[in-house]
């Protein structure tokens, strides 16, 4: 089995260590460097990398890092036992909903981004879940 870890560029590590344990119940791991932690408790680990606005990504990238909200074709999606309390613990940490709470076949879903300008959805699964699709 491949192990999966998550990485996100963020501009303030503090800052995003309080809102990702403080939404999640995330745990600190290990602190590979002043500019690197993993946090741990999810299936996979979340590694929160410190880096600077208007940095490059990558040697020649043509776009440069932005922490307001930008489109990336991946985002995280955390399935919580209750959407209105984690939807409240959230938004007071300094995310944002992009758009009302909305039923879908397998439960109920929130579009957000966190406060650096990811993707994340909350998701609160029925007892079909995704079977409800299919």
């Amino acid at each position: 089995m491949i192990n999966l870890r998550i990485c996100l560029d963020v501009d303030n590590l503090e800052r995003a260590i309080a809102f990702y344990t403080g939404a999640f119940e995330l745990k600190v791991g290990r602190r590979f460097d002043q500019k690197w932690v993993e946090l741990i408790g999810a299936q996979a680990p979340i590694d929160l990398l410190e880096t600077k606005e208007g940095s490059s990504p990558f040697t020649g990238a043509t776009a440069l890092r932005t922490f307001e909200r930008h489109w990336c074709p991946v985002h995280l999606d955390f399935v919580v036992a209750d959407l209105e309390k984690m939807l409240s613990t959230i938004l007071a940490l300094g995310a944002k909903l992009e758009r009302p709470v909305r039923e879908e076949p397998y439960g109920r879903l929130a579009n957000l981004a966190d406060p650096f300008g990811h993707g994340i959805c909350l998701l609160q699964m029925n007892e079909r879940g995704y079977d409800a699709l299919v």
